[in-house]
């Protein structure tokens, strides 16, 4: 889509209501969601060509996170071997079998292995909410917004920031900090998520936030 044609359909949604600003909420978490290998190696049928170029910015998030005091949390999927708990998704998507318990490819490369204090959060179907504790987990530690990186973004990621709004909390996607295997899918996604489900934002404008903001009184790590 040329320039001129963004331009025209984002101020076509502008004029139609949507696009409203939700802020990035006072008590933060990001979620690094399904950022292992099968995204990340050429040799994997999963593989998203952009995906090794966001790993930096995610653990400079990561590293920035921890240090002001905001839960970290990684997702990771998982099936029973044979996808037997993988339902319906796993049948739409055979790749999905490469995250059959024991697989290395659904190891994280070794910048974003969790540290102690982090949060992993292990799922089958494309949301991290969808049948895992993180709701209820991230209500407990009073977090009212997420930050959402990782792959893919007309996937996981999309579902995650969906969910995360039904939930009541304030989404944030990180757009350079966030990967899909093609270009057209990814930048359909920020742009229907930025419409209608999230603000979207990139690396330095969360880092710059969080920097910004004074740490609170009974912060949660």
């Amino acid at each position: 889509m040329g320039e001129d044609a963004a331009a025209d359909l984002a101020d076509d949604y502008r004029e139609a209501g949507f696009g409203g600003r939700l802020g990035p909420g006072d008590r933060p978490a990001l979620l690094v969601v399904d950022l292992v290998r099968a995204y990340l190696s050429p040799e994997s049928p999963l593989y998203a060509a952009p995906a090794p170029a966001i790993v930096d910015r995610v653990a400079r998030l990561a590293c920035s996170a921890r240090e002001h005091g905001h839960p970290v949390v990684f997702t990771y999927v998982s099936f029973k071997p044979g996808g037997v708990d993988g339902g319906l998704f796993y049948r739409k998507v055979p790749a999905l079998r490469l995250f059959d318990e024991g697989s290395p490819w659904a190891l994280p490369p070794d910048e974003l292995v969790p540290e102690p204090g982090d949060l992993t959060v292990r799922k089958q179907y494309p949301s991290a909410f969808f049948g895992t504790p993180l709701a209820s987990t991230l209500t407990a530690l009073r977090v009212d917004s997420v930050v959402i990186t990782g792959v893919s973004t007309s996937g996981c990621v999309r579902a995650t920031a969906v969910d995360a709004l039904c939930h009541g909390l304030r989404p944030t996607v990180v757009a350079d900090a966030v990967a899909d295997r093609d270009p057209r899918p990814h930048e359909a996604a920020l742009f229907d998520l930025d419409a209608k489900y999230a603000d979207v934002h990139d690396t330095d404008q969360v880092l710059d936030g969080w920097a910004t903001k004074i740490r609170r009184p009974g912060a949660t790590r």
